[in-house]
């Protein structure tokens, strides 16, 4: 039974045993360093009009990224809370993922349609990563929370 925590003793142990937690255990951070190096090149493609296909191919790779993530996500969910999105414990951080998913999307549309201006399709790029930002926050927080509520256990002294 769920007493106020962000898992039950059954969905922790489910975390606990599947492949799916460690795949975003290095999905998370690899997506982070994407977004880092990829905000860079997008930010000095719009500082200094240079440099719009190395912008474009970052934000393209990290959207490859995002849907690996996302899909890693939705399976995990799946294996520890028993359905693949909008678990409670996950509800909110979910419902933005859906706005960081459909941003990074759009950009992909405008990219590969060849809608707007390079400058046009960067500022999306740009509300997809601030979003994704928002996104990334919620989900240490929702670790941190995770790790506090550990059991605590002490050692019997024999």
């Amino acid at each position: 039974m769920r007493s106020g925590g962000l898992y039950t003793e059954a969905e922790r142990a489910r975390r606990d045993a599947s492949v799916w937690t460690f795949v975003q255990g290095i999905l998370a951070p690899l997506q982070f360093l994407v977004f880092l190096v990829s905000l860079a090149l997008v930010l000095w493609c719009l500082a200094t009009g240079e440099g719009a296909f190395a912008a474009a191919a970052s934000v393209v790779v990290k959207t490859l990224v995002l849907y690996a993530i996302m899909i890693t996500g939705s399976i995990w969910e799946k294996v520890v809370f028993g359905r693949y999105l909008f678990a409670p414990a996950f509800f909110w951080e979910d419902v933005v993922s859906m706005l960081v998913l459909a941003l990074h999307t759009l950009y992909l549309a405008m990219l590969l349609l060849g809608l707007g201006t390079v400058t046009e399709q960067l500022a999306v790029a740009l509300a997809a990563y601030a979003s994704y930002a928002a996104n990334a926050t919620q989900f240490l927080l929702k670790l941190r929370a995770a790790r506090l509520e550990r059991p605590s256990y002490s050692p019997v002294a024999s």
